[in-house]
């Protein structure tokens, strides 16, 4: 049965559950056990399995919420998540662009292995997502939300539920946006999208069902036009938003960066940005609620993350496209007390977007697919001091009309090395002394020096790419 669902507040579920189990004890054995991944929770034998809820945002920068101490915008909802679970201070797209990077979470894949390259080239329905494997296992399956990748949408396998839009190139609107529910165009059943996916996922969660569920909730929020519900377009007036000194409020139309979209006054903008996070967080409170009210918040895992960062002047840059710190680290926050040690506790090992898929899987004792290139983080959820991985390898392909040149990046603990196509100079940044990445020392002594060890990483980290 379909109900509609208050903004706010606590939820009640309506009727008597009785889904805690002895979750709290086998977590206690878990954490006794050693830390290889093949002893998850779900692999232990007659243990149930969790529930999964995966929440996706569109450009929230990883320095955007109140728990990374950001100097005015509130998130009290994902500052609970991050102190009941697990915050990862050092999570990386491995693509930052929308398209690629979304197709990156669902198969735990690099955008050249996938193929969506960019916002142009299509999805291949030939991929396998994480939520095919979940339901392979037994689990009721829901794609809930933004999609946005090029092409007609696709033949998802494995999906219970598909509610989506198409609007706008894939984008949606933030108000009155028209869904694609399960083939079929409805209305949007309150004005505002972020509300409106919201309630259509706790309908699903709501479902009377035998099986644990896998939920994939992916937001319009909070891409441009930035747009915050009624009661709060004034939030944040007046407010001293700290911009970076080398912005200014007119930087979205030089150098051709009208072709993103965010044009007027770097100002309004950004205010509205940080409205619109704001209102994010307010369905990520009553999604959590929700799971509170039917008694199986803890029997469920939830993540939270962000596709991608977004340059508010940095650089002198608005948009996403460059492999600056801004652009390529991304919110990620885990929370699954059976599984999580020293909760609050944040985590510095460096994460992946292609790690989602892989540790989901791993959760809930699934095995994880050779094809996936990611690496599952319970680990590092059982204990934040195992050692993480030590570089990563980026990449970025050709998005027309956006003039940023194809390059390929390796980020280790310490440097970054940049590689372009064409004319533009490489770039090394030494990120303990230079976090802003205001000093380009390819060329220099140091850079010299650092050179040859970080180009062999990367051709490394490369080879496997198959060009």
């Amino acid at each position: 049965m379909s109900r509609r669902f208050p903004r706010g507040g606590s939820v009640s579920s309506g009727r008597t559950v009785t889904r805690r189990r002895a979750l709290k004890l086998i977590g206690g054995t878990l954490a006794a056990c050693t830390l290889a991944p093949s002893l998850s929770l779900g692999s232990l034998q007659g243990a149930k399995r969790p529930n999964v809820v995966f929440i996706l945002t569109d450009d929230h920068r990883w320095d955007a919420m109140s728990n990374m101490n950001h100097p005015f915008v509130q998130t009290p909802h994902l500052d609970r998540l991050a102190r009941e679970g697990v915050r990862f201070n050092n999570a990386f797209v491995t693509t930052s662009l929308c398209s690629p990077s979304r197709a990156s979470f669902l198969t735990g894949q690099y955008a050249h292995t996938h193929g969506v390259k960019n916002n142009l080239t299509p999805w291949s329905d030939s991929n396998v997502t994480f939520l095919e494997h979940f339901k392979s296992a037994g689990y009721d399956t829901a794609f809930i939300g933004k999609w946005h990748m090029p092409g007609r949408l696709p033949s998802l396998r494995g999906v219970d539920r598909f509610i989506t839009f198409t609007v706008q190139g894939g984008q949606g609107r933030y108000f009155d946006c028209p869904l694609i529910v399960d083939g079929r165009e409805e209305p949007s059943r309150k004005p505002y999208i972020t509300e409106e996916l919201t309630d259509r996922a706790l309908e699903f969660i709501d479902g009377r069902r035998e099986n644990p569920f896998c939920l994939y909730l992916s937001h319009k929020a909070v891409h441009h036009q930035f747009l915050p519900p009624p009661d709060l377009k004034d939030l944040y007036d007046g407010v001293d938003l700290r911009l970076p000194p080398e912005a200014d409020s007119m930087i979205s139309i030089v150098d051709g960066q009208v072709v993103t979209g965010v044009v007027g006054p770097l100002e309004y903008h950004y205010r509205n940005y940080c409205r619109t996070i704001t209102a994010t967080d307010r369905e990520v409170g009553r999604l959590l609620d929700f799971l509170e009210a039917m008694g199986i918040l803890d029997d469920t895992v939830v993540v939270y993350a962000g596709d991608n960062g977004f340059f508010w002047g940095e650089h002198r840059l608005v948009d996403k496209r460059w492999p600056y710190e801004e652009a390529i680290r991304f919110p990620l926050i885990v929370r699954y007390p059976p599984m999580t040690a020293d909760p609050g506790v944040a985590a510095d090992q460096m994460a992946l977007n292609i790690d989602l898929a892989p540790t989901l899987l791993d959760m809930a004792g699934l095995p994880i697919p050779g094809s996936m290139e990611g690496s599952s983080l319970v680990p590092v959820l059982r204990d934040r001091s195992v050692r993480g991985r030590e570089a990563f390898l980026y990449e970025y392909f050709k998005d027309f009309p956006y003039n940023v040149p194809e390059h390929l990046a390796v980020r280790t603990d310490r440097y970054k090395y940049i590689r372009y196509q064409g004319r533009r100079k490489s770039e090394i940044f030494d990120l303990a002394n230079d976090p802003k990445e205001m000093n380009n020392l390819f060329g220099t002594p140091e850079g010299n020096a650092l050179l040859p060890e970080l180009s062999a990483l990367m051709d490394r980290l490369a080879q496997r790419r198959g060009s």
